[in-house]
């Protein structure tokens, strides 16, 4: 027997919260990628991919199961298995993670870019897929193969334009255009996969009788939610106290004329304006270099 299924029980809300939060995993997870790309130390940028991997990741398991509440089937309850429902959310914060360590280290190449992005794409369509297992329900579920592989291609090349992004867009409205169009694809994704089930009920009293060993969306969606809200103050605090998180990569720091150093001291004094900041030793510069530029010439130690 044929179920009846229905993905927009609650009308336009499930869909459009659905992809609010694929927008700000997607927000978040570019904004931290193209800081990285911008890191050089080993250890910041490490910190960096992960963040992205964890914000992408848990937005886009966050976006399918809040559309998820709003799918059910006429005759039967739809329950989901705790376990299962969790995995998916490892699985999907892995395989992004696999894909975003490939660009960020291998850097913005054409082959880095379709490895990571192929990568990223199965992982997104992997939790999707995943997450559908562990649907308890009076019955089968059933997919269309073409419209499967639909939903893949449109994973991998949403995964593959966000890498793209990550690497080539620097502008904070350019990078918030990105993350709206990677929601709108991984929520089209959804709907495609969605589109693709067939529900095959059993007969009352058979095997598989009722839904037990699940919990309801909704009775998952609370602690699903304080993932996203963990990272929000997250973000807040990362913008705090790394405003360049904001620009997503260093800005070049004014030279004052004259000035031919090229070390790590490099820098303007706080609070002096660069044209008239005061001149110290660059990195490299021996005793008697430093001696000389204090004593002689028409720049010394206070001309600046």
């Amino acid at each position: 027997m044929q179920g009846t299924t229905d993905g927009l029980s609650y009308g336009l809300i499930t869909p459009v919260a659905a992809f609010l939060m694929a927008c700000l995993g997607g927000a978040m997870g570019l904004r931290c990628a193209i800081r990285s790309l911008h890191t050089p130390e080993r250890g910041r940028k490490t910190g960096w991919l992960a963040l992205a991997a964890i914000a992408i990741g848990s937005g886009v398991w966050t976006m399918h199961f809040i559309a998820m509440t709003g799918f059910s089937v006429a005759e039967t309850p739809v329950t989901y298995d705790r376990a299962t429902t969790f995995a998916s959310l490892g699985l999907a914060v892995v395989m992004v993670g696999v894909g975003l360590f490939i660009v960020g280290y291998r850097g913005a190449t054409t082959m880095a870019l379709v490895t990571g992005g192929t990568v990223t794409g199965l992982g997104i369509a992997s939790m999707h897929y995943l997450g559908m297992a562990g649907m308890r329900l009076r019955g089968s579920l059933e997919y269309d193969t073409l419209t499967v592989g639909g939903s893949v291609v449109i994973a991998v090349v949403a995964a593959t334009t966000a890498l793209w992004a990550a690497a080539s867009v620097h502008g904070l409205l350019l990078s918030l255009a990105a993350s709206l169009a990677m929601g709108v694809a991984v929520t089209g994704m959804h709907y495609t996969g969605m589109a693709a089930v067939h529900v095959h009920l059993r007969a009352p009293g058979g095997p598989g009788e009722g839904a037990d060993g699940g919990e309801s969306a909704a009775t998952l969606l609370g602690p699903m939610l304080v993932g996203p809200g963990v990272f929000l103050l997250l973000a807040a605090v990362v913008v705090v106290f790394d405003p360049l998180m904001v620009m997503g990569r260093e800005r070049p720091v004014p030279v004052p004329r004259g000035h031919l150093g090229r070390g790590p001291h490099d820098r303007p004094l706080p609070g002096v304006p660069a044209q008239r900041a005061r001149w110290e030793p660059t990195y490299g510069e021996n005793a008697e270099e430093v001696s000389r530029r204090s004593a002689g010439g028409s720049r010394g130690l206070h001309d600046w």
